[in-house]
């Protein structure tokens, strides 16, 4: 079986503001993450750069042939160094890229990002609600409480995605917050391809009704992050089994992906563990293990010819 992780993160240099604070890198992994520090990266990442190469080798070694690459506020903008990887390795990796919604005039950024041969644009909702809007406005200018994702900007950026084929990817607020504007974009455009993160914030109230959004026949739903939501319960994660296995039975397993969040989720467990428990697991099908971790990422993504990855024996084996 063919595996393609459907959220992951890279980047080569973290150092930006979220909230007011400063989020920036630190030494052997770690990182400034709104005045905490924290273990960003695994400590062998010394010099805190999440390339395209370590992750390959991570992927190669875990045999994950293609991987998609999202982006988040906390991270900062990393549309340059995207653009560079989905042109070098366009067989092992999708792009989506990223515009500063906490501003106005995004759509300019938007469009640009289109003539680059972005494929992707990517949208993290919950952080223009407030205090996550702060950025970007004065002293005399008022701050919104949020910006709304069906707002007039947004829907014109929707209009040109639907007509050039490029694919949105949204992470919702927790629970039922943005459903409404949701459902407004996805009535008014049916054939933009919608990618809902996170599954749904799988361990949050409500989160079953981001994942009934899959019902529309453009919306699918990723499950970037699912170990991190179940972190408390650590590995094998019995729980997000079920909610696997209560979403499909929902939406049907044709609708939902694995995502694995790389390179967060490995300071806790190996990128290999952050998806092995669910080939592992009795309560899917050999079919639905396959449609979860590799055929309806290969089909929406277009990963057209996957590499071919063979089982490297450990020394310690």
């Amino acid at each position: 079986m063919k595996i393609i992780d459907a959220h992951a993160h890279l980047w080569l240099w973290q150092d930006t503001v979220v909230d007011g604070q400063h989020n920036y890198q630190l030494p052997d992994g770690r990182a400034m993450f709104f005045g905490n520090e924290v273990q960003m990266l695994p400590p062998f990442m010394t010099d805190n750069r999440n390339s395209a190469e370590t992750m390959l080798a991570n992927m190669n070694y875990a045999q994950v042939s293609a991987a998609v690459i999202t982006q988040e506020f906390i991270d900062g903008l990393q549309n340059d160094y995207l653009e560079y990887v989905a042109r070098r390795w366009a067989d092992r990796f999708f792009v989506f890229g990223m515009c500063e919604y906490r501003k106005s005039g995004f759509l300019v950024d938007a469009q640009y990002l289109i003539r680059r041969g972005f494929k992707g644009i990517k949208i993290p909702a919950a952080r223009l609600i407030s205090p996550h809007v702060a950025q970007g406005y004065s002293e005399v200018q008022p701050i919104p409480s949020r910006i709304y994702i069906n707002a007039p900007e947004f829907m014109q950026m929707y209009s040109l995605m639907e007509q050039r084929g490029v694919m949105l990817a949204v992470e919702l607020a927790d629970g039922t917050v943005q459903l409404d504007e949701m459902e407004d974009i996805i009535r008014a455009f049916p054939k933009l391809k919608i990618i809902i993160g996170h599954f749904g914030m799988v361990t949050r109230q409500d989160w079953m009704e981001q994942i009934k959004l899959a019902h529309h026949p453009n919306v699918y739903i990723e499950s970037g992050g699912i170990t991190w939501l179940f972190n408390d319960e650590y590995y094998p994660f019995p729980s997000a089994v079920k909610a696997i296995r209560e979403a499909a039975d929902e939406v049907g397993m044709e609708k939902l992906m694995w995502g694995s969040d790389y390179p967060r989720t490995i300071t806790a467990i190996t990128y290999r563990q952050s998806f092995d428990w669910i080939q592992k697991t009795d309560l899917l099908s050999q079919q639905e293990k396959e449609l979860f971790l590799c055929e309806n990422a290969r089909s929406l993504f277009g990963f057209d010819h996957l590499v071919d990855l063979p089982y490297v024996k450990n020394m310690s084996e």
